[in-house]
């Protein structure tokens, strides 16, 4: 049986005359060419001002200063697009210089970016296309950058019995995005819920295949969707096709706020699908794989 819920594809784009970048596109509502934008002072200097899109008021981010790069100037601002997107609960414009294609890329054919770039790269991964490299860009990153570090600390403790049971069970978290981990890391750690982390969804696979060799299977899954190499849908569905694997309850957790992604996910055989990130949702999803 084969699946290919993978296969979304990736909005190619310049930030600069040599460089193209990409977005996967299910993190993407709509583009639109470059209207007149609000002042929003006293904001971040990568936020060009506030747009007015079909009713919805929004913040318009230039992307080529909030990766590091130089802005736009006026001129490549007007002639420019904006590129909406809808993820961690926020819609977004991203000002991109101009655009490229789609390209039906796979999640496999995206390799986790190379330390060259840092640590801090605003950069979930690279692939080539036409035989040049491009660097898919990590929303999350700029969202930490340009508003802060989100607070992830729960509404409440857990209750003794509620600790209880997901003490027992054997959790692993798997995101490709550093800011991710950091925040799911912070939630799980106050919250004193043992877990294993791993970037990689394929990474992570082969954990469940050695822990349910060794007689102690992973019992709850959290996921992220969008990873280089086997992403979340291929993972899932992975573990449901391995009678070894199947028993674990799956959550694929992800910034994309879609319908289309928590669809997907319950074919891929996920009990559940969240947009990052709401501690108390996620706490509560996993108390329902813990009962």
């Amino acid at each position: 049986m084969k699946q290919d819920a993978s296969n979304q594809g990736l909005l190619l784009f310049w930030l600069t005359q040599k460089q193209r970048f990409a977005l996967g596109t299910l993190k993407i509502r709509e583009i639109v060419p470059f209207t007149k934008l609000t002042p929003m002072p006293e904001s971040h200097p990568a936020i060009l001002g506030a747009a007015n899109i079909r009713g919805t008021t929004m913040p318009v981010i230039d992307m080529a200063a909030a990766v590091g790069g130089a802005r736009l100037s006026a001129e490549e601002t007007r002639a420019g697009y904006i590129v909406i997107t809808d993820c961690q609960r926020k819609t977004v414009g991203f000002l991109v210089r101009a655009l490229d294609r789609i390209s039906e890329k796979s999640w496999r054919d995206i390799e986790a970016p190379p330390k060259s770039l840092g640590r801090n790269a605003c950069v979930t991964g690279v692939t080539r296309v036409d035989d040049q490299l491009v660097q898919v860009i990590d929303v999350e990153h700029i969202f930490s950058v340009i508003y802060g570090p989100e607070q992830v600390q729960a509404s409440g403790d857990l209750s003794a019995q509620q600790t209880a049971k997901l003490q027992a069970l054997n959790i692993l978290v798997v995101d490709d995005s550093s800011v991710a981990r950091k925040q799911l890391s912070d939630a799980l750690d106050y919250l004193g819920i043992r877990y294993r982390m791993t970037a990689n969804g394929q990474t992570a696979l082969d954990i469940m295949r050695e822990a349910a060799s060794g007689g102690a299977p992973i019992d709850l899954l959290v996921s992220d969707i969008e990873m280089p190499g086997l992403d979340g849908y291929e993972l899932a569905f992975a573990v449901r096709d391995d009678p070894k694997l199947a028993g674990a309850y799956i959550i694929l957790h992800t910034s994309i706020s879609s319908e289309i992604s928590v669809s997907q996910a319950h074919q891929v055989g996920a009990n559940e699908a969240l947009t990052k990130f709401d501690v108390d949702e996620l706490v509560q999803a996993m108390l329902r794989g813990a009962e």
